[in-house]
């Protein structure tokens, strides 16, 4: 994908937007927490930064940025 074409879509959506369809997210600090939807879990360890355009969670160690979350759920 082209650098402009992934700045345009940075800047049009926010990470927040393509990760809340699957993960309910609630706000702690700057941060957004919910439940992973890449393994079961009972507490929120599944972090998601607006500013950064990054996630990460705690308990499995995966992460990554809007566009490695939706390869993510499209492989699962």
């Amino acid at each position: 994908m082209a650098k402009d074409t992934v700045a345009e879509i940075k800047e049009r959506l926010s990470i927040q937007d393509i990760i809340s369809p699957y993960v309910k997210l609630k706000r702690a600090g700057k941060s957004l927490v919910g439940l992973c939807p890449f393994h079961k879990e009972k507490t929120g360890s599944f972090h998601v930064s607006n500013e950064r355009w990054s996630w990460h969670c705690f308990g499995c160690g995966e992460g990554g940025d809007g566009f490695s979350f939706n390869t993510f759920c499209q492989a699962r």
